[in-house]
């Protein structure tokens, strides 16, 4: 082990230690699951460590392992084929509760986007990434995730007959889009 990867190893290692709670909150989205939401997070981050030696640019840690906890989230929702849940990621654990029914509403309006479009929502508003930190982790054009976006916010205006910004509220992860 060459003293880049050792680093590297560190690195990763200090950055699931603080951001453990966001990388559970991501997975749980997908499976809807606290057993399952775990235990991706613990294969995400098992399969970090083996692939270390692919980072080849620490700067890029957020973003590689980011795509790292979305495919593997992924690839346990289409293995199980359980229905997505933003039920615990939505709202806020400081925030008022808002009206149950609206909360449905936004459930299954997210529901109702394609893949490609909950993971835009979801990074975006949910984990609070940049526009480009979402292009890296979906291995996307910076424009083609700009327009996923817009297309999401559009088609959940319409479902809610809410007013959607198109920016995370002050305060990452607030209880409403």
């Amino acid at each position: 082990m060459n003293i880049h990867t050792v680093h590297n190893r560190q690195l990763l290692v200090d950055y699931i230690t603080a951001g453990q709670a966001d990388f559970y909150r991501l997975a749980y989205s997908y499976v809807k699951n606290r057993d399952a939401a775990l235990d991706v997070v613990q294969e995400s981050i098992v399969k970090a460590l083996t692939k270390i030696d692919s980072l080849r640019e620490p700067a890029y840690l957020k973003t590689w392992f980011y795509r790292i906890l979305l495919n593997e989230s992924m690839n346990y929702f289409r293995r199980n084929q359980r229905l997505l849940s933003l039920e615990d990621a939505v709202w806020d654990r400081g925030a008022e509760d808002p009206d149950p029914a609206e909360r449905l509403d936004l459930h299954a309006a997210i529901e109702a986007l394609s893949d490609a479009e909950q993971a835009v929502v979801r990074l975006r508003f949910f984990e609070d990434l940049k526009l480009e930190e979402i292009a890296q982790v979906t291995d996307t054009n910076l424009n083609t995730v700009k327009s996923r976006l817009y297309k999401a916010l559009k088609k959940l205006r319409d479902m809610t007959g809410e007013e959607v910004s198109d920016e995370p509220a002050d305060g990452a992860r607030q209880g409403a889009l």
